[in-house]
């Protein structure tokens, strides 16, 4: 029997598996069940394998069985810092790029006001950063104290000012503290990866436990990462590829869901014209980003309020006041799917509008600056005009009536000319949702994982739309 890999996503909707083939580098078969993680989790992994077992005939015995989660609300995060556009940033980017929801980004000194929020927002993890190393202690101090006092239950990841580190530890005695390097040691420089680290460790250590999960561990090996941040992975081992087997090169992925629009880049984002001058906080080469506002169900109302009523009726062929009824008709049914001709029309014009805002807000923008010297060209957020793919995952691409007009949302446009939205890249579409599968499946068979991403990445140009980039 060849070797097989069980890959597992305990979603907040559905359980979902994956077996793969690891010396074929195939799909043997996938299975779902409904997730049952707030009552009795091995009732929806039970009905996941037994949908699997028979589509399969029978299971096979798996070499790795590796899951992922984002049940239960995925990873809960509140962020703390000192300036909202330095520190108090470098700690939001080190949350997203953990896969963490964010539910709340306070910066500057804490009121009771704000403790209170904190402590209702009941993050998973809480991490609290502040000041340079060898700056600014006082704020970190404060902020270490005012929730110290609190109600607040949840770990306290510690990623500030190194020489405020013992006092502000001491500050939270009675929490589980987890100290690592400052992301932000000196100004305008970040060191966001100790601190990500430790926010993963902390999921796999504590949060699984809490949340139930490892109930089901007699049918899993290892929660191993957040659900988003098993994309992440995937799309970095698709840009960067591995020993023996070369990937594609700097990539964009785009994830509309139901609640959020989540969009990833792997590329270092430097200007690429000569004479452009970047300013702002350095941007994170594997970059994640959020836009808990287009969500395709849960956000569908601020989806058309961002882009205007008339633009999406006109999108979707339908008129104004029909817009109107069905987008009241989602708000009282989230779960609902399209039904007719008139909601799958509006869904298709919903998705366009949260993929080319999410995309726009993630890549980085021109400007001209006057100096001394004369008028410059400053760059803020990524250049990805260059990247070389364009990829989309989730259903709501997936079961797109034209995926292809979708991901074009993605590219740059002549009216927007200082947006630095990808121009000429290939657009692929993850039809098989293997995204997360292959950051699970990297960890311990990296060539395998990638040579399967590559084997089902379906590329969608029109004039490719059936192929795919490598015969599985």
């Amino acid at each position: 029997m060849p070797a097989a890999a069980l890959l597992i996503d305990f979603g907040s909707t559905y359980t979902k598996l994956r077996a793969i083939d690891l010396e074929r580098r195939c799909i043997l078969g996938s299975g779902q069940g409904p997730s049952t993680v707030t009552t009795d989790i091995m009732v929806g992994m039970k009905a996941a394998l037994a949908d699997l077992e028979m589509r399969l005939g029978s299971l096979p015995r798996f070499k790795y069985r590796l899951a992922s989660s984002s049940a239960a609300g995925g990873l809960r995060m509140v962020t703390v810092g000192l300036v909202r556009e330095l520190t108090a940033e470098a700690a939001r980017r080190a949350a997203l790029g953990a896969g963490a929801r964010l539910v709340g980004t306070f910066a500057y000194r804490l009121t009771q006001a704000d403790v209170e929020r904190i402590v209702a927002l009941a993050p998973d993890i809480l991490l609290l950063a502040g000041g340079t190393d060898g700056g600014n202690s006082d704020v970190i101090l404060h902020n270490a104290a005012a929730l110290g006092r609190s109600a607040l239950a949840c770990p306290v990841v510690l990623a500030g000012n190194r020489a405020a580190a013992d006092a502000a530890a001491a500050a939270l005695a009675g929490r589980e503290v987890i100290r690592c390097e400052n992301v932000m040691p000196e100004f305008n420089l970040l060191d966001i990866e100790p601190a990500r680290a430790a926010i993963r460790r902390v999921f796999i250590e504590r949060i699984v436990h809490a949340k139930g999960i490892d109930r089901a561990h007699a049918e899993f090996d290892q929660v191993l990462m957040p659900t988003p941040a098993a994309v992440m992975d995937g799309a970095r081992l698709l840009a960067d590829g591995c020993a023996g087997a070369a990937g594609l090169g700097p990539l964009l992925v785009v994830d509309p869901g139901g609640a959020t629009t989540d969009v990833h880049s792997v590329a270092d984002g430097a200007p690429s014209v000569a004479g452009v001058i970047p300013q702002g906080l350095p941007e994170p080469r594997v970059k994640r980003s959020v836009e808990g506002d287009l969500g395709m169900r849960h956000n569908a109302a601020a989806i058309v309020e961002a882009v205007g009523l008339e633009s999406i009726a006109a999108a979707a062929g339908l008129a104004p006041a029909r817009v109107s009824v069905l987008l009241e008709e989602i708000t009282r049914d989230l779960e609902r799917l399209p039904r007719g001709a008139d909601e799958i029309a509006l869904d298709q014009a919903l998705v366009c509008a949260a993929v080319r805002q999410a995309v726009t807000r993630h890549c980085g923008t021109l400007a001209t600056v006057y100096t001394a010297t004369g008028p410059a060209t400053v760059q803020h957020g990524k250049d990805l005009s260059g990247v070389g793919a364009v990829i989309g995952t989730g259903g709501a691409l997936v079961h797109s009536p034209d995926p292809c007009a979708v991901l074009q949302m993605a590219l740059a446009a002549s009216a927007e000319p200082l947006s630095l939205r990808p121009r000429q890249p290939r657009l692929l579409l993850d039809r098989e949702y293997l995204l997360y599968a292959c950051g699970l499946l990297g960890s311990v068979e990296p060539q395998a994982a990638l040579e399967l991403a590559l084997a089902y990445l379906e590329p969608i140009e029109s004039e490719t739309r059936h192929e795919r980039t490598h015969s599985a």
